[in-house]
């Protein structure tokens, strides 16, 4: 039903947006590093339950609701990259700490350790354009079901996101512990998380493209 390019197109395309720094992983990296694994991984739960709740939207075909409102779509982008400047900012700001810096935070228990993960990737600017502007992209009408295909390349999205974060959400500890005997690497790790952060927020801002509505078949 979907072509072997489309879900190549897709997985490339999350691949990059998943390893550049976000509020996802900002997230997941500061529960991993302060309160352990567990946490992290309960965390990424509550993220991928958000990335689930995104599939259903496009698979509704929400996107047309952009389409036929382009102030909202516009309203969705700005408020996404105004969100990636404050955390940019937030990142490399005389004072600022990083992601992996151990900090006494209090422990949140699991109930409220998912629900952030779930907020915090319904809020996330990055994964609103994937499924509104780039996903339908990769749907074909003429080759069947859109809300089929939609779901299928959804799925392999979600697939890269979870593994990418889950890994990230394992190793945080280790990354934490390396970085803080390394200063030097530590500092530099602030300003390329706060680089990517104000470049993708530059992108999506500038960003001219609308919400794709896929007609069905």
């Amino acid at each position: 039903m979907v072509t072997l390019t489309a879900v190549l197109g897709v997985a490339a395309i999350e691949l990059g947006m998943v390893l550049i720094p976000g509020p996802n992983m900002i997230y997941l990296v500061s529960r991993s590093v302060t309160q352990g694994r567990r946490a992290g991984l309960i965390s990424l739960a509550g993220v991928a339950c958000g990335f689930f709740v995104y599939l259903v939207a496009a698979t509704a075909g929400v996107a047309t609701i952009f389409a036929l409102v382009p102030a909202l779509y516009t309203a969705l982008k700005l408020a996404g990259a105004a969100y990636l400047l404050w955390l940019a900012f937030q990142a490399v700001r005389p004072g600022g700490t990083s992601a992996f810096t151990p900090r006494a935070l209090p422990a949140d228990r699991p109930r409220k350790l998912f629900t952030m993960g779930l907020v915090t990737n319904l809020l996330n600017p990055k994964i609103a354009v994937m499924y509104v502007s780039l996903l339908p992209q990769f749907v074909d009408p003429a080759r069947g079901s859109v809300a089929a295909q939609s779901l299928l390349l959804g799925l392999v999205q979600i697939t890269i996101a979870i593994t990418v974060n889950g890994l990230i959400a394992l190793s945080a500890g280790s990354i934490s512990r390396f970085l803080g005997d390394r200063p030097g690497w530590l500092k530099a790790q602030r300003y390329v998380m706060g680089t990517a952060l104000g470049l993708m927020a530059v992108r999506i801002a500038a960003d001219r493209s609308r919400a794709v509505v896929t007609a069905t078949p």
